[in-house]
């Protein structure tokens, strides 16, 4: 998953999370900002974003990576919130709080618009994701090719992603916590699989199919062009969607590195180029692996 940063990190300037409904009284709301040293991706927004979930007075998140900072509109106290930001191990730091003004409650009011749009869009996703997982992981294995292999784990973590954020609506946060758990072991287990892989054939040899790679790479980037284009609409929306255009978009680059490896194995005759994008890959999503399963409800 894209799950570390992954290769997937950027900037972002500041967008108001839709997902978040709580009570919406001017006169009681609060209006903190939030320093947090390690989210410069949107795997950690996605963290935040789930952590805080169960927090019913909540009214809006505003995140912005490039500058790692998180900015919340709530009622009621701050010291619950800060305290579960703190157990994510990002260095999260209460810098303000003050009384929000009236102006910035309505507009997260107002920011509350296509949610049900956006979900119909999270759900193609995941299909989409979740099928061309599948399709890599069987046709790498008949490949011989760790660089096929590693980025059906890279569009697993994907699919894990638009799955959970689906998951989210609805249920509290120890389920929640408990279906990401889930998710990470998964991908841990097959991550750690594929680096062993990956090791036994940079011992022993193996014999990619360069042509194979570079077919079902370049259907793997036609999948996630598709993607792009379907979240081209949202991707001025709520952190979610601007995230899901992050981990589609670098996908996309995945994708080109895998079809470059498939070209140099054919140039060289060498399985190197192809254990390279495999390890570097796999190694990505085991750190997202970890830090999923760091999350605590």
């Amino acid at each position: 998953m894209s799950n570390a940063c992954n290769g997937k990190c950027g900037s972002e300037e500041s967008v108001v999370d839709k997902s978040f409904k709580g009570p919406t009284t001017a006169s009681a709301a609060q209006f903190s900002i939030y320093k947090v040293p390690r989210m410069d991706c949107p795997s950690e927004e996605r963290m935040i974003r789930m952590v805080l979930t169960g927090f019913d007075n909540i009214q809006s998140l505003s995140f912005d990576l490039s500058n790692r900072k998180l900015e919340i509109i709530y009622q009621g106290e701050t010291e619950p919130i800060t305290s579960k930001l703190e157990t994510l191990g990002l260095g999260a730091s209460l810098q303000t709080t003050e009384d929000a003004s009236p102006e910035s409650v309505r507009a997260a009011e107002s920011s509350i618009a296509n949610e049900t749009e956006e979900s119909g869009t999270l759900w193609i996703l995941l299909a989409i994701n979740g099928l061309m997982f599948l399709i890599e992981m069987t046709m790498g294995l008949i490949a011989q090719s760790a660089g096929l292999i590693a980025d059906s784990l890279d569009m697993l973590a994907d699919a894990a992603v638009y799955g959970l954020a689906l998951y989210a609506v609805g249920h509290g946060i120890k389920m929640q916590v408990r279906a990401a758990h889930v998710a990470g072991i998964l991908q841990l287990i097959l991550a750690v699989g594929v680096l062993v892989e990956v090791g036994r054939r940079f011992l022993f040899g193996s014999d990619p199919q360069s042509l194979m790679m570079m077919t079902v790479a370049s259907v793997a980037l036609v999948a996630n062009i598709s993607c792009l284009l379907l979240i081209a609409k949202h991707r001025e929306g709520g952190a979610h969607m601007k995230a899901s255009w992050i981990f589609s978009a670098n996908d996309v680059v995945i994708n080109l590195g895998v079809i470059l490896a498939g070209l140099l194995v054919a140039w060289t005759g060498s399985n190197y180029p192809d254990l390279i994008i495999g390890g570097v890959v796999g190694g990505f999503v085991v750190i997202g692996a970890k830090r999923i399963l760091a999350l605590k409800g």
